[in-house]
């Protein structure tokens, strides 16, 4: 299959903007909590939808009156946070342009940001956020205003905008039309500079209007709620908001993951939005414990039962009496217990940003949690292929969003076309061109469509490696199989213009105590001290021996290399939407990739 397409399920208002969604659900739904937020005595309390709007046009007024004019920039720095949807929906009824910095950016970083997309002002989260918009400030002539959340820039803004009137606010939330720019998002960075994807309005409306009418009965107002942990900085977290704010059901956000499962367990939502790194967690957090408690073989019994469970599912007899019943008892005994895990709530979870893999993905649908996996990139406005909740296909990103067009060209590339595409890049319209050339977006990715119109990814064009053999090799596939063990915290395999592919593995530092403890192992448990332990040795070899089962002989690893550093967003490996920075990877750690072949 070379090309696929599905109906729309939503139109887009000719002539709407995103304030619609804030103004519309004041009128017709005003007493429906919307959002949540983080109580002084440490609950949740709920936030009309009325309350909302109020909140949110005493912001725009502020920045009105702060000299905020239609079409300036302004930008975020924050972690996912109440304030952060309560400001962005701000800066779009003041007519404004929002542009989404993460609060873990360099100095460097957030100067080319500013910038570049001309910020006239600048929201800041903490002190430490603040020095770093300061010390690069002097160079920034545009930036008028640098307000900071912890400091009380909401309160300061609504304070500032007291006297401005309400139907000025009016007139400069319906000035934006369909087609007008909403945010300028910046991609990731991994192999130079950021580039900012212009959004429109239209975008956001049609990418959420038919994610909401495809999902429908996950987004049941007054019913249903999700609480929003991945950054805000990044589209997929835009998704969530806007389609929570669109449906409307409640939306609820986490600021600190680390105590992620607490605010689960509080928040009790109904769906659950996360990259595979957190289902990965969850899984082999839960496994750890099951370990050290002595449980351990039961729950592999659980989980081999899930995943036969799962799919059994997928065949015309489904499963059989045995595993039916097998199944009810592990539900007693372990599945019950990860569903609380994640509020006890949930029935689904959306996952995007990496492949999840087929087994995890069968693991969560056998306990009752099924995934959809999903595609999308910065410049698609979030997904551009899910998976349906009624029609899953584990190992796919699912079919297109409706009301779009997934071609596959004859490289195998895959390219796109909607209403949900960008439109180009900020101050960039050759790159723009280049990547919309022929009116179909150049992903950039190298996929697959099957008879049914499921997409497959297979790996990035600019990532293939072509080994001295001459033999192409797509590494994400094997990568994301040998991450998806317990031990690994982040894999990259090597091997262009070389004799055989390699890997470069580093340990998940969470998980390694937990091993080195259960072997015996003596004290210090890191890296460092276990680099070159035999059993430490064999289980990473076990977990490549994983991967390799998913690709070819020419394409399998060969050698692998346990490095002492980590891959992090710190250490400027991976990007702040954890992808890894090849070029960079391979610069500081020249040697290691040359002691795959000389030893």
């Amino acid at each position: 299959m070379r090309e696929f397409s599905l109906p729309a399920l939503y139109e887009v208002p000719a002539d709407g903007n995103l304030t619609d969604l804030v103004r519309r659900n004041a009128t017709q739904h005003p007493d429906t909590a919307v959002l949540a937020r983080r109580s002084g005595g440490g609950g949740w309390s709920d936030v009309s939808a009325a309350a909302f709007a109020l909140e949110v046009r005493a912001a725009a007024k502020g920045l009105i009156a702060s000299g905020v004019q239609p079409g300036d920039r302004v930008a975020l720095m924050s972690r996912t946070r109440y304030e952060w949807t309560l400001l962005d929906f701000a800066i779009w009824f003041a007519g404004g342009v929002t542009v989404p910095v993460y609060e873990t950016s360099s100095a460097e970083q957030v100067e080319w940001i500013l910038g570049d997309s001309a910020a006239v002002a600048c929201v800041v989260e903490t002190a430490g956020n603040e020095a770093t918009v300061e010390s690069v400030r002097e160079r920034l002539p545009q930036l008028k205003h640098v307000w900071r959340i912890d400091a009380g820039a909401v309160e300061t803004l609504g304070a500032a905008g007291s006297d401005v009137a309400d139907a000025l606010v009016a007139e400069r939330a319906a000035l934006a039309g369909a087609d007008s720019p909403a945010t300028i998002v910046y991609t990731s960075g991994t192999t130079g500079r950021p580039k900012g994807c212009v959004l429109t309005h239209r975008a956001f409306f049609a990418e959420c209007g038919n994610v909401v009418a495809r999902l429908a009965p996950l987004f049941r107002t007054g019913e249903s709620s999700v609480l929003l942990f991945l950054p805000l900085a990044h589209v997929l977290g835009r998704l969530a908001q806007v389609a929570c704010m669109m449906a409307p059901i409640k939306l609820g956000h986490v600021s600190d993951i680390k105590n992620l499962t607490g605010e689960l367990a509080a928040f009790r939502p109904t769906m659950v939005l996360g990259v595979p790194r957190v289902f990965e967690k969850v899984f082999n957090s839960a496994r750890a414990q099951a370990q050290s408690s002595g449980r351990g073989r039961i729950f592999d019994r659980a989980a081999d039962t899930a995943v036969d469970y799962s799919r059994a599912l997928d065949t015309t007899g489904g499963p059989s009496l045995t595993l039916r019943l097998r199944h009810r008892v592990f539900d007693k005994l372990v599945y019950g217990r990860l569903r609380a895990v994640l509020g006890g709530r949930a029935t689904h979870a959306i996952s995007g940003g990496a492949p999840l893999g087929e087994r995890l993905g069968h693991f969560y649908r056998g306990i009752g949690l099924t995934v959809l996996e999903g595609y999308g990139l910065t410049e698609t406005c979030a997904a551009t292929a899910f998976n349906p909740w009624d029609r899953t296909k584990i190992g796919t990103v699912g079919q297109p969003l409706p009301g779009s067009v997934v071609r596959i060209a004859d490289d195998g590339e895959v390219l796109l076309h909607g209403e949900h595409l960008f439109t180009g890049y900020w101050n960039n319209e050759a790159a723009g061109a280049q990547a919309l050339s022929d009116g179909w977006f150049h992903t950039g990715d190298i996929g697959t469509l099957d008879t049914e119109g499921y997409l497959t990814i297979t790996g990035r064009k600019k990532e293939i490696i072509v080994t001295a053999g001459g033999k192409n090799v797509a590494p994400a596939v094997i990568e994301d199989r040998i991450r998806a063990h317990a031990l690994v915290a982040e894999c990259m395999v090597v091997g262009d213009r070389r004799p055989f592919i390699g890997a470069l593995v580093t340990l998940d530092e969470e998980f390694l105590p937990h091993w080195a403890a259960s072997h015996g192992k003596p004290a210090p448990h890191t890296a460092a001290a276990l680099h070159d332990d035999p059993d430490l040795l064999a289980e990473l070899q076990r977990a490549v021996d994983d991967g390799n089962a998913a690709v070819s002989h020419a394409e399998s690893v060969k050698k692998f290399r346990v490095l002492t550093a980590q891959f992090t967003e710190e250490s400027g490996y991976l990007t702040p939407s954890l992808k890894l920075r090849r070029n960079v990877v391979t610069r500081d750690f020249a040697q290691d990739i040359e002691a795959l072949y000389t030893r």
